[in-house]
């Protein structure tokens, strides 16, 4: 990897200062021992259903990097995957909060499929402070801290501006009259508009409004590229939601919607500003903390898929370029449940 030009982009120093150089050097350790198994034979298990694997790469790392963190800071506070698979608590307080996925794409290092990272985020205060996520095979180091900016490999990072979400008529104009006016002379006192109820002289005024409401594509991404990841549940109905949230966006002219395999890669990605948009249901808050900072930093928006602030424990999130963008994601979603990562 070349040597970051960071220190160059951003002002010297900060109270977590030691901290971000220490994640970054066991960042590039860890990405050295990852890209070595990559290619090497695996003993492999599984956690929560046949999807949700682990290796011994995946606890060697983690062990490295937490045990490493523990000798440097012994006062601060950890949540890792494995140690979470293992049973441990998945608490976020104020004390300083190492987050560590140890291997981002487990099923991509087993099948040796190239896209794979550590991640390594820091909150205090329940507030994230920075994150450092390494992709081992093209080494590029991803770096965000609040307010400082966010790089790879030094460059500085920009998320892409795109906020298509023009309304795109479903009908024809002149059948959208004939219904209007048909509507409007079979009801004129009684329209339902948003779940209310509007009685009276307004009605009329408000139909044409209802109707814009009702047969209206309010969720055009038509120039979005769209990154997801399908979750380790494989059940039925699980499957069946995935299937339809990634169908609506498709209907709704998304240019695409791609699945790499790797969640802090993949809103990576949406921070460079090579994909407009990612959602996904069934991710972990180690999954999301160091990239949730790198797109914030580099302009972007990490909402919670009600549209309200992210929930780092909720198991779910949208990220976008803009929030005109993932308001239209959010509100194109179905909700699939998968509990929250503090109550497990």
């Amino acid at each position: 990897m070349k040597p970051s030009r960071e220190d160059e982009a951003a002002p010297a120093g900060g109270p977590w200062e030691e901290c971000f150089e220490v994640a970054v050097q066991l960042a590039l350790r860890a990405g050295q021992i990852i890209r070595k198994a990559l290619s090497e034979e695996k003993r492999v298990s599984t956690k929560t259903s046949a999807a949700d694997l682990v290796t011994e790469t995946d606890h060697l790392v983690e062990d490295l990097i937490i045990s490493e963190l523990q000798k440097r800071f012994p006062s601060h506070r950890f949540i890792a995957e494995e140690a979470a698979a293992a049973g441990a608590k998945c608490v976020l307080t104020s004390d300083p909060t190492w987050i560590v996925d140890p291997i981002d794409g487990t099923c991509n290092f087993v099948h040796r499929f190239p896209t794979v990272a550590v991640s390594i985020g820091f909150a205090v205060n329940q507030e994230l402070e920075f994150g450092v996520i390494y992709h081992c095979t093209e080494e590029r180091l991803y770096t965000g801290r609040r307010g400082r900016g966010a790089f790879c490999n030094g460059q500085r990072l920009q998320v892409s501006g795109e906020t298509d979400g023009i309304c795109v008529p479903r009908w024809p104009q002149r059948q959208m009259r004939g219904l209007r006016c048909a509507l409007s002379g079979a009801a004129p006192h009684l329209v339902k508009k948003s779940g209310s109820v509007i009685w009276g002289d307004r009605a009329p005024a408000l139909m044409v409004h209802f109707l814009y409401l009702s047969f209206y594509d309010t969720t055009d991404l038509s120039k979005a590229l769209v990154l997801t990841e399908i979750g380790p549940k494989r059940d039925p109905a699980t499957l069946k939601l995935f299937l339809s949230n990634m169908e609506r966006l498709l209907h709704a002219k998304a240019h695409g919607v791609r699945v790499i395999g790797s969640s802090t890669l993949a809103l990576c990605h949406l921070a460079s500003g090579a994909a407009d948009a990612y959602y996904q249901f069934g991710l972990h808050c180690w999954d999301l903390a160091a990239a949730t900072v790198i797109i914030r930093e580099a302009g972007g928006i990490v909402i919670d898929t009600s549209g309200g602030p992210l929930d780092l424990m909720s198991c779910r999130v949208v990220a976008a370029g803009t929030r005109e963008m993932a308001t239209l994601i959010a509100q194109a979603l179905q909700t699939i449940n998968y509990g929250r990562d503090d109550e497990k």
